[in-house]
């Protein structure tokens, strides 16, 4: 089995990758392919940054992309010590939902697994939700992990 996490190192991301250690405990010829996106907004239309406060930006977001998908391997390192997973890691520059999508496609992956971050309704009108996006258009299974916990703990009402 092909499985493919995406990550962005939030709490629900290691939450979902603590849960996805779990399930493929007992799964034998595993590979996991760790995939993290990161993108750069600007959020002003009027605003014209610099190259070199782009250049820094894009650096500080491809180090926090690739840090999160170490964490994610660590993490499925400890959960899976005596397992003989082929794990490979991806750190990518574009839209999340399109990337991981695209992965998944090319990669031939059986399942994708991700955390929710739920936003809420509002932010999640102004922002998107990669999730959403990567059930809808994902050529496999999604398995989207909500912990209720993390998510009771980090949910706002609005």
């Amino acid at each position: 089995m092909k499985i493919l996490f995406a990550t962005d190192g939030s709490t629900f991301s290691q939450a979902a990758v603590k849960k996805m250690c779990r399930l493929v405990a007992t799964a034998k010829d595993a590979a996991i392919k760790i995939v993290s996106v990161y993108s750069i907004v600007i959020p002003l239309d009027d605003f014209a940054p610099s190259a070199e406060f782009t250049e820094e930006l894009e650096k500080i977001q491809k180090a926090q992309a690739k840090n999160a998908a170490e964490k994610a391997a660590e993490t499925i390192g400890q959960c899976l010590p005596d397992s003989k997973l082929a794990l490979t890691t991806k750190i990518s520059f574009g839209k999340p939902p399109r990337v991981i999508v695209e992965t998944a496609k090319e990669w031939n992956a059986d399942l994708i697994v991700m955390g929710t971050h739920g936003r809420g309704f509002w932010k999640r009108m102004l922002v998107g939700s990669v999730s959403d996006a990567v059930v809808h258009y994902a050529p496999c299974s999604v398995l989207v992990i909500r912990d209720a916990k993390t998510f009771s703990e980090n949910m706002q009402l609005e």
